[in-house]
């Protein structure tokens, strides 16, 4: 967090918090009242003073005001730097992948030191050709397909040297398993 931001907590610490204005899209891309920011020194701070309260609601601190952050899947957003590189959508590298899940809607997540993410669609591809079975073959179509049905398979995601079993998770269930809120409101 910014020292400037940290002075003006001090300074002001009962600014009322603001809900509704600013969102981060499922490519982790902020966005003020839905539209895209492209300023890059706004999106700089807001990656900067990026945070969470211990009620599971993310925020950007403003200066005193915590502006509460709409998420339209999950608080992180991964994205391949390189290809053996993975970072969250605020730049922050990523060492270690805890757990590895697929969607109804085939959506690849990761569990991080940072928390739940959303693997960037744009990086599918890739990511999905880590994915082995059981005996170190490629996953076929078929089994990613009954894997978005629900299926538990022996199938793995193969990053870094380790193998991380991969398992369907309902699209509904990600925020309460994970202790975040996806809207929050005052």
């Amino acid at each position: 967090m910014d020292d400037s931001v940290k002075a003006a907590m001090g300074k002001w610490p009962n600014v009322p918090a603001c809900y509704g204005w600013l969102g981060l899209d499922r490519r982790g891309q902020w966005r003020l009242q839905g539209e895209t920011v492209r300023h890059a020194g706004l999106e700089a701070f807001l990656n900067r003073n990026y945070g969470h309260d211990n009620a599971g609601n993310w925020f950007a601190q403003n200066g005193p005001q915590k502006v509460y952050v709409a998420l339209d899947y999950t608080p992180w957003v991964l994205r391949l730097k390189d290809e053996h590189t993975l970072v969250t959508h605020t730049g922050l590298a990523v060492a270690n992948i805890e757990q590895a899940f697929f969607d109804e809607e085939g959506n690849l997540l990761l569990v991080c030191e940072h928390g739940p993410a959303l693997a960037d669609d744009r990086d599918l591809p890739a990511l999905l050709a880590r994915i082995v079975d059981d005996q170190g073959q490629p996953a076929a179509e078929a089994d990613l397909l009954a894997l978005m049905e629900g299926a538990a398979l022996p199938l793995q995601l193969r990053w870094q040297e380790r193998s991380i079993p991969l398992r369907p998770l309902k699209r509904a269930e990600v925020a309460v398993r994970f202790g975040f809120i996806p809207a929050p409101a005052p």
